[in-house]
């Protein structure tokens, strides 16, 4: 199907799946389709046209982004929508399947396609609508996208076949958007990308990620920066100069390392070795004391013996990390490590992903129990009963980490920071009375 763009249509909705950057990418498509005189809903039914963006990063992620579409299609096919377009990482990886799989879908477009959605829907759009963004998070908090791409060749991880070379937002561009993030309310800032920690060697031949932090860190009412997604190869020493140094910056960063096992490392080309991966920790934990650390682990990888797990649970119970994250293995077509097979049982992988879980979960008790008594500055997320409020710490990343219960007789707003004195805890939540 294809829509004619003259066809009455005044009202969207975006279904946004995958991780934090397509957030991001939904952001700024609302933004210009809004400035195109389109009215933004969220309820599906009220929506004339439906934008799917989408996920094709590992096979589970596939088949729920395929579930989805498919019933977006039905509705299309009852005329329930007047356009339905997929866009984004599936679409980008998988367009000629999708397009014969799904003849209710209108348009599909890959990535950076805003001009061609604008232009599906809008009769002379007015495409030099740029830099604005509709927040799809609460107000107080924003995903910043640094960069795109990656130039690491990890055995196992489709996105450089999905999106290409590495390539930085310059770094005026990136200052200029935080600031209009703040002048909107936010208070939180979390820098995303495939890999922060390569920052700006495209742009100037050097890693620049501590250039940035320290000018973003300038932003006058920017209280919490926040760094995921760094890489363990390379990791600038400078980056831990200025987040000791500055207040605003989270004393927390994250680092997958994927595995330990030597063997392993290699097979999946992370350019690190256990040996390493110590002495960083080493590095981190004396630069910054009061630094939390996370990271994200793969299980059942081909070739994974016991021994090798065996060696993981160790450094798991050893390293006392802040915050993990453990996945099975999802073989992807096209990367280096698919020829290699999908050998082991899926129940095996299951059972070493939940041992390593519950390894700690015994830690992140340990960790909760020695903040008992504590006084603690926290953000407040969102009200969830008259007196109880949702927060996060500084050591805690929206929706993926560790949350605060706090109890306040008086009203909090969502987005304000209150002092905590923690008088309970439980493996992955702090409960306390604001002070």
């Amino acid at each position: 199907m294809s829509q004619d763009p003259t066809n009455n249509i005044k009202s969207f909705s975006i279904l946004t799946l995958g991780c934090s950057k397509n957030v991001v990418d939904s952001e700024f498509l609302i933004a210009r389709l809004k400035g195109n005189e389109l009215n933004y809903v969220q309820d599906i039914s009220e929506a004339d046209a439906l934008i799917i963006n989408t996920c094709g990063f590992i096979k589970p992620a596939k088949e729920e982004n395929i579930q989805l579409i498919q019933e977006a299609s039905e509705l299309r096919r009852r005329n329930k929508l007047k356009s339905l377009i997929v866009f984004g990482c599936l679409a980008e990886r998988y367009a000629a399947q999708l397009r014969t799989q799904l003849p209710f879908v209108d348009h599909i477009f890959g990535l950076n396609s805003n001009d061609e959605i604008l232009k599906a829907l809008v009769q002379n759009p007015k495409l030099e609508l740029l830099g604005e963004r509709e927040l799809l998070t609460p107000r107080h908090y924003a995903y910043l996208k640094i960069a795109d791409g990656c130039n690491h060749t990890c055995s196992f991880c489709a996105i450089p076949l999905i999106k290409g070379s590495y390539i930085s937002k310059p770094k005026e561009i990136l200052v200029k958007e935080a600031e209009s993030l703040v002048t909107k309310g936010v208070k939180e800032i979390v820098m995303i990308a495939q890999d922060t920690t390569y920052y700006g060697i495209d742009l100037t031949g050097e890693r620049m990620l501590a250039d940035l932090l320290s000018s973003l860190s300038d932003i006058k009412g920017l209280e919490w920066i926040r760094l995921m997604y760094a890489f363990p190869k390379g990791f600038p020493d400078d980056v831990l100069k200025v987040m000791a140094e500055r207040d605003n910056i989270c004393k927390y960063v994250d680092i997958p390392f994927q595995h330990v096992s030597t063997n392993i490392l290699k097979s999946m080309k992370r350019e690190t070795t256990r040996q390493q991966i110590e002495s960083m920790l080493e590095k981190i934990r004396k630069a910054v004391p009061e630094v939390a650390i996370r990271s994200t682990f793969i299980v059942g990888y081909p070739g994974e013996t016991e021994n090798d797990f065996k060696e993981l649970s160790n450094f798991i119970k050893d390293a006392q990390l802040d915050r993990v994250g453990v996945f099975t293995y999802s073989a992807e077509e096209g990367t280096p490590a698919f020829p290699l097979g999908d050998a082991i049982p899926e129940d095996v992988k299951e059972h070493r992903r939940n041992t390593l879980m519950e390894l700690q979960q015994s830690i992140s008790m340990k960790k909760n129990r020695n903040k008992i008594g504590t006084s603690l500055k926290v953000l407040i997320d969102e009200k969830v009963s008259l007196d109880m409020y949702i927060g996060r710490t500084q050591h805690d990343a929206p929706d993926i980490d560790n949350a605060v219960y706090v109890h306040s007789q008086n009203p909090i707003e969502p987005g304000t920071f209150v002092n905590v004195k923690i008088d309970k805890a439980e493996e992955y939540d702090l409960y306390g009375r604001v002070v």
